[in-house]
């Protein structure tokens, strides 16, 4: 078995090339530009797009027109809301969640409680397990709260249930590596509020990407949902053979399993499961995944050729052998 971390595709990287070779062109620089903002517009469903340096600018950039309290969930979002939260100086609402996943009654009655400005969310807890998006949404809405998701796990999906400008009045994502647009760099943000996009006007000038960026996005977008699908197809293969897999009936791309020893069994698992270029083990806890113990199988890392079912078998006879 031979796995692979994953790469941006041989188109994306033609045309990150081709494009470096314009730097200096503003006209060609421009276009660039305005053919990723509308390849972003088309996936998202959003009015505005803006394609950012990182995924933590395009954080930054949303978090920049807050000035009540930010909830966020207390284990499975990202550590930049944490970070550029306090970079701002804004008061922080953590919001108890079920190993990541948000349960509706909850936030609901939370939401009343402490009245925050915003909710910064990602699609998958921990890249684990899938959120009701949905559902979230209705309440932020009602309650006059502004949901921004970190989409860099859920790109494309073709249920419309993530990622979708339907139910987030604001998307973010990281496009580096190695994502579901993975152009190795940069990332975006998303939005149908014109006054917000104005708010951040200064921001998204400042943290703007390149044009080589917005050259690679506009070819890795179009390649997002089949490498989202068989991701969380092949998570669910794994997940049904590892008795003790978290969030088991959920979509996700990457799968937690807990136990005592986690750093002991990491190194054994990185020993079997070499990933050329990169890796695929992680531990926890960690308020990116789970906050308790945990080997992490980042299956979102891997070249989506390397998901075919006699690896996915190989690697769930090790880890299980393993564990």
């Amino acid at each position: 078995m031979e796995l692979f971390f994953k790469m941006p595709s041989k188109e994306a990287r033609t045309a990150m090339s081709d494009a470096s070779l314009e730097l200096g062109n503003r006209f060609r620089g421009n276009e660039y530009k305005k053919n990723a903002e509308e390849a972003i517009i088309k996936t998202t469903s959003h009015d505005h797009a803006r394609v950012l340096s990182s995924g933590n600018a395009a954080i930054m950039a949303a978090m920049s027109t807050m000035k009540g309290p930010v909830m966020i969930p207390d284990q499975g979002g990202w550590s930049g809301f944490k970070k550029i939260c306090e970079f701002y100086g804004l008061e922080l609402v953590n919001l108890p969640t079920e190993m990541g996943v948000i349960h509706l009654e909850t936030l609901d009655e939370l939401v009343k409680l402490k009245s925050p400005e915003s909710l910064f969310f990602t699609s998958f807890a921990g890249y684990m397990a899938e959120q009701p998006v949905k559902g979230i949404y209705d309440i932020c809405e009602d309650n006059r709260v502004i949901l921004v998701e970190d989409a860099s796990g859920s790109v494309g999906d073709p249920q419309k249930k993530l990622a979708c400008g339907d139910h987030s009045h604001v998307l973010v994502a990281s496009t580096g590596s190695p994502k579901m647009v993975n152009v190795g760099n940069g990332g975006f943000i998303s939005t149908s509020d014109q006054g917000m996009v104005n708010d951040m006007s200064f921001i998204l000038k400042t943290l703007q990407g390149s044009p080589v960026t917005c050259a690679g996005l506009v070819e890795e977008i179009k390649r997002a949902p089949e490498s989202l699908v068989k991701t969380i197809n092949a998570c669910e293969f794994i997940k049904k053979e590892i008795e003790s897999a978290l969030h088991p009936k959920k979509r996700g791309i990457n799968i937690a399993i807990p136990h005592d020893e986690p750093k002991s069994v990491a190194r054994l698992l990185r020993n079997k499961l070499q990933v050329n270029g990169g890796g695929m083990i992680t531990t926890c806890p960690r308020y990116d995944r789970i906050n308790q113990p945990a080997i992490c199988l980042e299956v979102k890392n891997l070249d989506i050729h390397c998901l075919k079912k006699e690896n996915l078998r190989e690697i769930v006879d090790i880890v299980n052998y393993t564990i």
